[in-house]
């Protein structure tokens, strides 16, 4: 096995340090506070997408409080803002995901102390609070990424990487001592940024880019609620017998084609952003179809006569990554509908301008005026988050891998 092999295990694997029991349960009204990389997780929305998916009918809500810079220690405001604690009732929050760790390693070996000191109150702040009105709330704790090698720009990725492990042993030796469930972060995305064969996850290192969200945030999503395999397809040419895991397939029919309809019943997550790249054999975890016993040549996949992939028979017999289906369309425009839901509430909690909101010119005609449009742009969010209820639709289409013609070919 591997080293890309371990790490597509681990990406399976990733759960909380001390139980079996999914940290997320359908239904959880769940709050995200942190650093720069948990307030970018809004943007890019893969992560919420793929919870989202995985409690269709019952879906959970997130609100993501988190705001670039914040540490443990230092998570300044604005005058007046709302207090975190307001918030988290005003959602009547079920869970709390925390993402800490990164901003505060930079503190390097002697500030480690402080750092669990500040982890331990953060955890004890919380702590039998019930701002769901029902049931205590309850706490994920999730490290930093690694530190990704870019050459000239990170001259000191070796050490900020002992650091960031440092803090990262911290924060399970203190989720394990408060019986908190603890998301490891620090190691797949080493592995990860290790192997030669894919792009970046970062811009600078720490930050990670889109493809480095997309990646991340299956990683989180495998933690905190596992979801159902990828669809497989099987498809032999020769019997004209079908088979299928994570969807129904009918039996093949072929003349000068291979011709069948598919109905997918696991929802994909949207492809990745950096089209046709990948870590190697990561897709080993995406959504495949295998025809076996083709006549030699290439041949075009499409669905509802769209061109989906081409290959040629030797590499439909291994396997072809499918993801251009009508239902991984549908699945990204599910993302930006995430997407636009997280702007709502974001202008609602965080709008720009803040002066005129809690600031010196509230008492302006404008700053008057802007209170009530705080609401309107809260009740849009609820809107949307009902309106992302039923996930997305998972119908019937037709399939079809066809031989092109060319030389030698008929």
């Amino acid at each position: 096995m591997n080293l890309l092999t371990k790490t597509i295990a681990l990406l399976a694997m990733v759960s909380s340090s001390l139980t079996a029991e999914s940290p997320i349960r359908p239904g959880d009204r769940i709050a995200i506070v942190g650093n720069t990389f948990a307030d970018q997780l809004r943007i890019h929305g893969y992560l919420e997408t793929a919870l989202l998916l995985r409690t269709k009918g019952n879906p959970v809500s997130i609100r993501n409080l988190a705001w670039a810079g914040d540490t443990l220690d230092v998570r300044q405001r604005p005058t007046n803002f709302p207090t975190e604690a307001a918030t988290l009732t005003a959602h009547r929050t079920d869970a709390i995901i925390a993402c800490f760790g990164m901003g505060d390693s930079f503190a390097g070996e002697k500030g480690l102390p402080g750092f669990r000191k500040n982890l331990e109150a953060f955890i004890a702040s919380h702590r039998r609070k019930k701002y769901n009105g029902r049931s205590e709330v309850r706490l994920i704790l999730v490290s930093p990424i690694a530190c990704e090698n870019l050459g000239r720009l990170t001259p000191n990725w070796s050490q900020r990487n002992n650091e960031l492990a440092a803090y990262s042993r911290a924060m399970k030796e203190v989720a394990d001592d408060q019986r908190i469930p603890f998301i490891d972060l620090l190691k797949p995305s080493s592995e990860l940024m290790m192997i030669g064969s894919g792009p970046n996850l970062t811009t600078n290192g720490i930050h990670l880019n889109a493809y480095g969200y997309w990646l991340m945030s299956r990683v989180m999503a495998g933690a905190l609620l596992p979801g159902p395999q990828s669809w497989r397809i099987v498809v032999d040419a020769q019997s004209k017998k079908a088979s299928a895991r994570g969807a129904k397939v009918t039996t093949a029919k072929t003349g000068h084609e291979l011709r069948f309809t598919v109905q997918v019943e696991n929802p994909p997550s949207p492809a990745p952003p950096a089209k046709g790249l990948n870590h190697g054999k990561l897709d080993a975890n995406l959504n495949h179809l295998v025809v076996q016993n083709l006549a030699p040549g290439h041949y075009l996949l499409t669905v509802d006569g769209k061109t989906i992939a081409a290959a040629n028979h030797e590499q439909w017999a291994k396997g072809v990554v499918i993801d251009s289906t009508p239902v991984h369309k549908a699945a990204e425009a599910y993302r930006q509908a995430v997407n636009d839901k997280n702007l709502q509430f974001t202008y609602s909690w965080k709008a720009l301008n803040q002066v005129h909101i809690v600031g010196e010119r509230k008492r302006s005609a404008s700053g008057r005026s802007l209170p009530a449009e705080i609401i309107e742009f809260n009740k849009l969010a609820d809107q949307k988050d009902e309106a992302l209820r039923d996930g997305i639709p998972l119908e019937t289409h037709e399939w079809r891998l066809v031989r092109k013609s060319g030389k030698g070919q008929n």
